[in-house]
């Protein structure tokens, strides 16, 4: 029940969760979920950094040399670890060896090779050679030190809030569906010049968890207006970045849109009704969730089963996602008279 200072406490039961809702302050009603323990993130960052050491180990920049000749291994104190040389690899990682373009889902450089055989995103070896399996490893690899940080900083940033209020599950499901999503639609749109390693497809995807969240439960928030702006705000200055030549956008849209759409699957809160029913009559107990979650639950749904079937049919029949969107290159990259988008 509540108190005289407007605040009360509804326990959810056998379920174990405890709500604490606030009335009044011209917010409308909220209400907080219990906290879970985040363990997941922090694995998967770990998860990334022992990656990244095994790629250092395999590049093994002192014995392989760089191809550009005078040029040294940086912090060579790392021996077997340390990094490839600057105009080789700016972001302090292995080697360019190969004869491709290299993309990350960051940012777009020199080809890499150790990274290739680890199991960065090739479309070739995708399609032809069956490795579908790369759609998911090429996540958990990063093209250097730098984007390592990068990424698991906002990993943790945004990672962690989700873990603790809907658990390791639900967050674990969107952000290995949200990489794979961004895999596909990369794949799909920038085929055989590039590889891509990296988690920010994954990432996107947890910031379009956030924002259909929001959506979904719209009614239970306080300073809905506020949080909204400043989340389309985040959200829209990340995406103008990967407008920029040496980044892999399609994976981060790939992964915003999957995160998004299971956001609306995954993320809703029941209403603040159904948690005090206990206290209601027999007769009038109310719904768990409003008729307009199951609308959003049901249109997320098909949404993304049909956009997988499509992307994944599309791709595994060699088709070009450029020839039915000649528009959709601009998603990527936007050439002006300083750069250019196929360097």
């Amino acid at each position: 029940m509540a108190s005289s200072s407007g605040q009360g406490k509804v326990a959810g039961g056998a379920a174990g969760y405890q709500y604490n809702a606030s009335y009044g302050g011209g917010g409308g009603v909220y209400y907080e979920e219990r906290r879970w323990w985040p363990w997941l993130v922090p694995t998967v960052l770990v998860a990334c950094i022992v990656v990244f050491l095994v790629e250092m180990f395999v590049n093994n920049c002192p014995r392989h040399g760089s191809p550009i000749r005078g040029e040294t291994c940086v912090a060579g104190f790392l021996h077997q670890f340390a990094f490839q040389p600057l105009r080789e690899n700016p972001l302090l990682g292995p080697s360019s060896a190969t004869n491709k373009g290299t993309i990350s889902a960051n940012i777009l450089f020199a080809p890499l090779a150790s990274l290739e055989k680890m199991g960065a995103l090739d479309w070739a070896k995708v399609v032809h050679q069956h490795q579908a399996w790369r759609l998911i490893s090429c996540i958990w690899l990063h093209a250097g030190l730098i984007h390592l940080i990068v990424n698991m900083l906002s990993l943790l940033f945004i990672g962690l809030r989700l873990e603790q209020q809907f658990g390791f599950v639900r967050i674990g499901i969107i952000y290995l569906l949200s990489g794979f999503g961004g895999s596909v639609l990369s794949v799909l749109f920038l085929r055989n010049n590039y590889i891509s390693v990296g988690a920010s497809g994954a990432l996107f995807g947890l910031l379009g968890s956030m924002l259909s969240e929001l959506i979904m439960n719209w009614t239970i928030y306080s300073n809905k207006a506020a949080a909204i702006i400043t989340l389309l705000f985040i959200i829209a200055i990340n995406l103008a970045i990967g407008i920029l030549p040496h980044a892999d956008n399609f994976a981060h849209i790939g992964g915003f849109v999957t995160g998004f759409l299971l956001g609306f699957i995954l993320l809703a809160r029941p209403q603040f009704g159904w948690m005090e029913r206990h206290e209601l009559p027999q007769t009038n107990q109310p719904r768990k969730y409003k008729a307009y979650q199951y609308f959003l639950w049901a249109v997320a749904l098909f949404l993304l089963l049909v956009g997988f079937v499509i992307a994944l049919v599309m791709l595994f029949k060699g088709k070009n996602g450029n020839d039915g969107c000649h528009w959709c290159q601009y998603l990527n990259c936007i050439p002006t008279s300083r750069w250019k988008c196929n360097t």
